[in-house]
């Protein structure tokens, strides 16, 4: 088993500077910082225009083995360089990761779980008309794309917040931004606020991850429901219920843990739209202004976290597969 996993981790080491590697190389060659510089009135000096270029290491002029080489030595160190403004992308990165991470830790977890326990619910009552209607909620909402969904609820919000009378600052759900500004970060009043700016871009996540959830964790129950493993459980004497749990939910969950790894890994920079129309300055919205903005050491950056994310959630996957099927620890 120890084998299994030091081997799976060592070739998704190599997947991570392969893929961090190309990322590099496709945003140096295929973005255009200088042209941050064209278009103004006056033009600037080449000579000043180059310089500024140099000091972030994002001169088209230097050879891109040279920058790669800058680049790649600064990382190795815990630097990510520049950015196209020319600060620190280590700063502009930490803020940002935990802004992601407050969204997507409750938002996606709970989706999730819902999601796991409605799906695994509908294939136990198949046809019936709990099942119906969860598989109604959920082809409604997995029709829907994220960027109106999360554009309903802040305008619910909006409304909920004029029915109960809270027009003032002071409201019951929040629609932009992560805290109000002026409020003290520690105290008990800032972590109120921002639960109340939390919750609506928080549903935005839980209902889409327990549609898509749902719908998965549903068929791969169906799969175990007529499995000889169940039969033999029951002949020994379990009760259906302990059956089902122990033997029938545990084997279904095995390809759920690969989907739910994977998806929180890319949801870091994968709910753009959720961050942008709630006001959150996440991951999300950095990549996206990073590409807009030709910023290579940025983009760059973010690409190596998701790589390193993904690394980290292919292992937990098969550490997780280990768990639950016992096949592969032997």
């Amino acid at each position: 088993m120890l084998k299994f996993l030091l081997r799976r981790l060592a070739y998704l080491s190599i997947l991570v500077v392969v893929s961090t590697s190309v990322a590099y190389l496709l945003a140096a060659t295929q973005l255009n910082p200088r042209s941050r510089y064209e278009g103004r009135n006056p033009p600037p000096p080449p000579a000043a225009v180059d310089a500024a270029l140099d000091a972030i290491n994002m001169n088209d002029k230097t050879p891109l083995g040279q920058r790669f080489e800058r680049w790649l030595d600064g990382v190795l160190h815990g630097d990510f360089g520049r950015t196209i403004d020319n600060t620190p992308v280590n700063d502009e990165f930490k803020r940002r990761v935990f802004v992601s991470l407050r969204l997507l830790l409750i938002g996606t977890l709970v989706g999730t779980l819902l999601g796991v326990a409605a799906g695994a619910y509908g294939a136990v009552h198949q046809y019936k008309i709990s099942d119906r209607v969860l598989t109604f909620f959920s082809f409604v909402v997995l029709s829907i794309p994220i960027v109106v969904l999360a554009v309903l609820f802040k305008n619910a919000g909006t409304s909920l917040n004029n029915l109960l009378g809270f027009t003032g600052e002071t409201k019951l759900l929040y629609t932009t931004g992560e805290i109000t500004p002026g409020l003290a970060p520690w105290s008990w009043d800032a972590f109120v606020n921002r639960l109340a700016h939390l919750v609506l871009p928080s549903l935005v996540l839980i209902v889409a991850s327990m549609a898509f959830y749902g719908r998965y964790q549903r068929n791969a129950m169906l799969d175990v429901l007529g499995s000889d493993f169940l039969r033999t459980a029951r002949a020994k004497g379990l009760s259906r219920s302990r059956a089902l749990i122990k033997h029938g939910l545990r084997t279904a969950l095995i390809p759920m843990a690969t989907f739910f790894a994977y998806e929180f890994a890319l949801l870091f920079v994968g709910a753009t739209f959720t961050e942008r129309i709630f006001g959150w300055h996440g991951m999300g919205e950095y990549f996206v202004d990073s590409v807009t903005k030709n910023d290579v050491n940025s983009v760059a950056a973010v690409t190596l976290f998701v790589a390193v994310l993904v690394l980290i959630a292919g292992f937990l996957s098969d550490v997780a597969y280990a768990a639950l099927d016992p096949r592969v620890r032997v």
